[in-house]
């Protein structure tokens, strides 16, 4: 056996220690092997000490160290609240003493007990490195309530802290009898411009919508993440690059609502000015978002009504105080936006103090700071408002929250141990993407999340599942497994790297009973069989998107609709209906396969390749589908064939800009909108029957 055979094996040895996988199967089923180079790098960001194949020895030896020295895994999930037995890695040779065990429950209440290591049972012996080693087994008592708990053991020498999620195994769904096939429209807020908003949809324009659908008998508002972005220097519009999965963006806000502008003649003043009325009609009538030019006058009202707040006596600020004290990371982030505008650079380029996390005074400007509380406390207020009134009529709000957040944002810089910085996350080649893709945000780190007990992911959860009846999950796939690309290297070079799923899963299912919410996790594209199977298992909805599932034979144009699903004509990163069947005509088996389909199921009355006849034709079919929810997208409904997003297009296309073709007051009023979401509802009646 040659040594570079032996390295190589080696090397995926230790792959399978940090949960690496040194090869991967294709979108066509080919074996794809990483090559050494990206394995290696790959490690060292996961922290392994290997500069080159000569140290993968030395790694895999004290990796081995490290495992049998933790003592015990910082995690454990207790499902359906029947404790798990644990296992505890102890030196064979230690100082003799007991076993101190305290459960603190969620709730305060606390669980002691003192045992002796040795009369715990033996799992396993074994020698690592000239040291012998024992795997004993604790078991704990036999039920636990719902919640996270903190166990601490304690022998001489050795302490572990392990956190205990007691969790149900299956995520929340409405019960029998409540409406169990529901469903709701969707529209980006950016392009749900109105008469009144600033030339893209706010929170107002949300809550107005939200009741229109309602009013039509559906259930749900759908829209994109709604979360804080950099809108200025640096300038990032997407959604899907937030600045933080922890606050709100404040260019959804509602100026009209905020108490200062009723109430102040300063703030009246300035908004009816001739030059901001200008730049309000200016706004309105570009066909693209401009956020830079949006935000920037946002931000001249919004700091004035923020100096005024914090100024004057126009109340609230006991309020705002009652919303800190629960909110304590508000003050955090909004001295680091601050920061990174008076330091006019992101926090990679800061001092090295301010780099590694402590902001001091002098380091932001105090009324900046103070723009970003009030802004958050607003928004904050906004969402529930819109939520409340919105939840009157089922789930109400359908929320999305992305997979990652912006590399230079708030959390990266204060949640540093839980992302991978020397790597990004993102998809490898497939048919679409010959050459991968790079989505240029770090992942989460699999061992840095767990050693800080999930706090920063369940409080994302939390801030999004407050307000939200659905939320749905960006790339589902990730609580198992992420594609990671290493620094440096292109996306082709990428390698999969594993997670403790059922950790994650225990967490969704807890937080989605707490908050009755229904979980959606974007399922699309090449997806292993065990990832759908573990989202059935706890409940949670995968997606069912006509224009992947259209097959273009007449016999079976379209597959299924699962019971457990959303079901939609597309999403926001595919063309809109229209176009969809544009391209499909060009082909002739393709173009009469749908309108055959439909028409042996009674949803057309002829066989026509008309495109306002299959669309409602295909709605009618989603909608008597058994899909528990069904999400209209509101563009295909007058037949828009520009999409919202093109992936990989970057500046070429203007992704995330594009306002709908017509405004909330004009598309709510059109017959034909209305006429088909009728009928949707109708068809969705009947699912239920």
């Amino acid at each position: 056996m040659s040594s570079l055979v032996k390295e190589l094996r080696l090397l995926y040895r230790l792959c399978r220690l940090y949960g690496v996988e040194p090869a991967y199967r294709d979108v066509e089923g080919k074996l794809r092997a990483a090559g050494p180079e990206s394995l290696l790098a790959v490690l060292r960001a996961l922290g392994a000490p290997v500069a080159g194949l000569a140290d993968v020895p030395g790694a895999l030896r004290e990796r081995r160290l490290q495992y049998w020295r933790r003592f015990c895994e910082p995690v454990a999930v207790a499902w359906s609240g029947r404790l798990p037995r644990l296992e505890l890695r102890l030196p064979v040779r230690r100082a003799a003493g007991p076993l101190e065990c305290r459960l603190r429950l969620e709730d305060g209440r606390l669980w002691q007990l003192v045992s002796d290591p040795a009369r715990l049972p033996l799992i396993r012996v074994t020698e690592v490195e000239g040291v012998a080693f024992e795997a004993r087994q604790l078991t704990l008592p036999a039920r636990l309530p719902w919640g996270y708990h903190h166990l601490h053991l304690r022998l001489p020498g050795l302490t572990r802290e392990v956190l205990i999620i007691a969790a149900p195994s299956r995520a929340w769904y409405r019960a029998a009898g409540q409406g169990e096939h529901l469903w709701g429209c969707f529209l980006p807020l950016y392009a749900l411009h109105s008469c009144r908003s600033l030339g893209a949809g706010d929170f107002g324009d949300l809550e107005v919508l939200s009741l229109w659908v309602n009013n039509l008998g559906g259930s749900f508002t759908g829209t994109l993440p709604l979360l804080a972005a950099f809108l200025d220097e640096p300038f990032d519009p997407s959604p899907y690059q937030p600045v933080s999965r922890l606050f709100w963006n404040e260019f959804y806000l509602d100026i009209s609502r905020l108490e200062e502008v009723q109430q102040c003649q300063e703030v009246r003043d300035l908004l009816n000015s001739a030059a901001v009325q200008e730049e309000i009609a200016s706004l309105r009538a570009a066909p693209l978002v401009d956020y830079r030019r949006g935000m920037a006058l946002k931000r001249r009202l919004l700091a004035l009504c923020a100096r005024i707040f914090f100024t004057g006596n126009t109340g609230g600020r006991a309020e705002m105080e009652a919303w800190l004290a629960g909110n304590p990371a508000a003050r955090d982030y909004a001295r680091f936006r601050a920061a990174v505008e008076k330091q006019h650079a992101t926090w990679p380029e800061w001092p090295s103090r301010m780099r590694e996390g402590c902001l001091k005074e002098g380091d932001y400007d105090p009324e900046a700071m103070q723009y970003h509380l009030y802004v958050q406390w607003q928004a904050h207020r906004q969402v529930q408002a819109l939520a409340a009134r919105a939840r009157r009529s089922g789930p109400g709000l359908y929320l999305d929250l992305p997979l990652g957040v912006h590399r230079e944002g708030y959390d990266v810089w204060r949640h540093r141990r839980d992302f991978a910085l020397a790597a990004s996350s993102g998809a490898p080649p497939d048919t679409f993407f010959r050459e991968g893709q790079d989505w240029e945000f770090p992942p989460l780190h699999p061992e840095g999340i767990r050693e800080d007990g999930y706090r920063y992911y369940i409080a994302c959860l939390r801030h999004h599942l407050r307000h939200a009846g659905i939320l749905r999950l960006d790339h589902v796939m990730g609580l198992h497994r992420l594609y990671w690309i290493p620094r440096g290297l292109a996306a082709t070079e990428g390698v999969y790297v594993h997670y403790h799923a059922g950790e994650f899963y225990a967490i969704l299912a807890l937080e989605s009973r707490r908050h009755r919410a229904i979980l959606v996790g974007e399922d699309l594209g090449t997806v292993p069989g065990y990832v759908r199977r573990a989202m059935t298992r706890h409940n949670i909805n995968r997606m069912y998107v006509l224009a992947t599932e259209y097959t273009g034979n007449p016999d079976r144009a379209l597959g299924p609709v699962p019971p457990r699903s959303l079901a939609s004509l597309n999403t926001h990163d595919m063309p809109p209906f229209a176009a969809f069947w544009r391209e499909r005509q060009k082909s002739g088996r393709q173009r009469a396969a749908l309108p055959v389909f439909l028409y042996n199921r009674g949803f057309l009355q002829v066989a026509t390749t008309a495109t306002g006849s299959l669309l409602q034709g295909c709605l009618e079919y989603l909608a008597a589908s058994p899909a528990r929810l069904l999400l209209v997208n509101l563009e295909d409904l007058w037949l828009e064939t520009e999409p919202q997003n093109i992936p990989g297009t970057g500046t070429g296309y203007p992704n995330w800009r594009r306002k709908a073709r017509y405004n909330l007051e004009e598309f709510t009023r059109q017959p034909g909108v209305v006429s088909l979401l009728r009928e949707v509802n109708y068809w969705r009646g009947a699912a239920e029957q």
